[in-house]
């Protein structure tokens, strides 16, 4: 196995986006499910289900499948949203540990992109979606810094500006204060209502 540089690989950030989402969808309350979140097309339960769903599908990808097969958000029937999520993590860390993954190219629907850069993606949307899971929930626990400079550093590099609107995947840039918290311009960015 060879040794990946620790600033090149992209599975530390991804599990400490996913050490935070694990610890936000075990603080959900069975009330919490049906509360609406930022991200306009779900609520808590159906989030959860995405969640779960882009963990399955980056373990698909992870062993040469077709990410488009995973059904998203997961059909999953679940009182434990929390323990679907750690399974599904496990079986991604388990396909995604060899260094020589990173450096694979994977074939997506909206192009190829090496494993090294889809890990570090991920972490980013992971980090987004905590977010709306805390701003959802009322969460209560604080939420890494790092992980939202480093998802607004990503975002502002790879997801244009102009151009968004209806049908996309990203709202518009909605307008925050110049010393608003680093998630808050994150989630501004990515065009959730702040």
């Amino acid at each position: 196995m060879t040794e990946v540089e620790a600033t090149t690989d992209p599975r530390p950030r991804l599990s400490a986006a996913l050490d935070q989402t694990q610890y936000a969808i075990d603080a959900i309350e069975d009330a919490d499910l049906g509360r609406p979140t930022p991200c306009a097309e779900y609520d808590v339960r159906t989030l959860l289900a995405h969640l779960v769903a882009v963990l399955r599908k980056l373990a698909v990808v992870g062993n040469g499948g077709d990410m488009s097969q995973v059904k998203d958000p997961a059909d999953d029937h679940t009182d434990d949203w929390g323990g679907a999520f750690r399974a599904a993590r496990a079986d991604l860390e388990q396909i995604w540990a060899p260094d020589s993954a990173l450096g694979k190219s994977y074939t997506l629907a909206w192009g190829a992109m090496t494993g090294r850069e889809l890990l570090d993606a991920y972490a980013h949307e992971f980090t987004v979606h905590v977010w709306d899971l805390s701003r959802a929930t009322g969460g209560g626990h604080e939420l890494d810094r790092a992980l939202a400079e480093a998802a607004l550093d990503w975002y502002t590099r790879n997801v244009p500006a102009e151009g968004r609107g209806e049908g996309g995947p990203f709202a518009p840039v909605v307008t925050v204060a110049d010393d608003a918290d680093t998630y808050t311009r994150l989630a501004a960015f990515v065009g959730r209502p702040v």
